[in-house]
């Protein structure tokens, strides 16, 4: 018996069609897209199909929706297959996105921290903490913390000098990491969950204690070596950001 082809679904038929017309040069980033009844005659489909195929690209993040706008192709759609973990900054547009220092100091590892992070208790790490602005609004809080200095040299030698370097450059710890060895085997592991803001966060922020959140808890390692932990606090009403998985 012939295996059977797996058959995509309609809908995600039509995604790819609009996304492949968007790298091809029909709709450039940038632009708008045509009307819902003038896309559907171009697409040879019903504008209910559309409409659903519409709201997907909005989800990925593919197109923009505004008010008194329309649809506007977004500059960089999502890239097919495995994607390279990256920095908060990367996952935004350079030009909106600002990363705002907060705290730089050392610490001592809470217990949150040793349990992702390979660390004696006695020993002092580094502690992040930023805000993101996008075009000019606090829209996310990030938190940090490293491996101590003997587990960051392990990895590379030029480690601790880097981030002590960095201490007042408006950059994440993740972005300084990457930047000094592009080549370093980095990997992550992401756990996310729904909470609140809660009162400081929420005047870093400028925003209500009880505004949900999205609260993404990530470990960074490098060969099976935790090497960061990491919280990236995302309120309601913040950008969306891509999430990629491989397999």
């Amino acid at each position: 018996m012939a295996a059977r082809r797996p058959q995509r679904r309609p809908v995600v038929e039509l995604y790819e069609r609009v996304v492949e017309a968007i790298r091809q040069g029909d709709y450039p980033p940038g632009s708008t897209l045509p009307s819902e009844p003038d896309l559907a005659a171009d697409l040879g489909v019903s504008r209910p199909a559309l409409r659903e195929a519409l709201l997907l690209l909005q989800e990925d993040g593919v197109i923009t929706v505004r008010r008194g706008v329309g649809r506007t192709v977004n500059g960089r759609p999502a890239r097919r297959g495995f994607e390279r973990l990256q920095s908060i900054e990367g996952l935004f547009s350079a030009d909106a996105a600002k990363i705002r220092p907060l705290a730089r100091v050392v610490e001592e590892p809470t217990d949150l921290v040793m349990q992702h992070l390979p660390v004696p208790a006695s020993c002092e790490i580094w502690f992040w903490e930023s805000v993101v602005d996008i075009d000019g609004v606090p829209s996310g809080l990030v938190e940090e913390w490293s491996a101590h200095d003997e587990g960051l040299a392990a990895v590379d030698p030029g480690l601790p000098a880097a981030l002590a370097e960095a201490e007042a450059q408006p950059s994440t710890m993740l972005q300084v990491v990457s930047e000094l060895d592009p080549y370093l085997p980095l990997s992550g592991s992401s756990a996310m969950s729904a909470t609140v803001l809660g009162r400081r966060r929420g005047e870093v922020l400028d925003r209500s204690p009880d505004t949900p959140v999205v609260l993404i808890t990530q470990v960074v390692s490098v060969e099976r070596t935790p090497l960061m932990a990491a919280k990236y606090v995302l309120p309601s009403g913040a950008p969306s950001i891509p999430v990629r998985q491989s397999r």
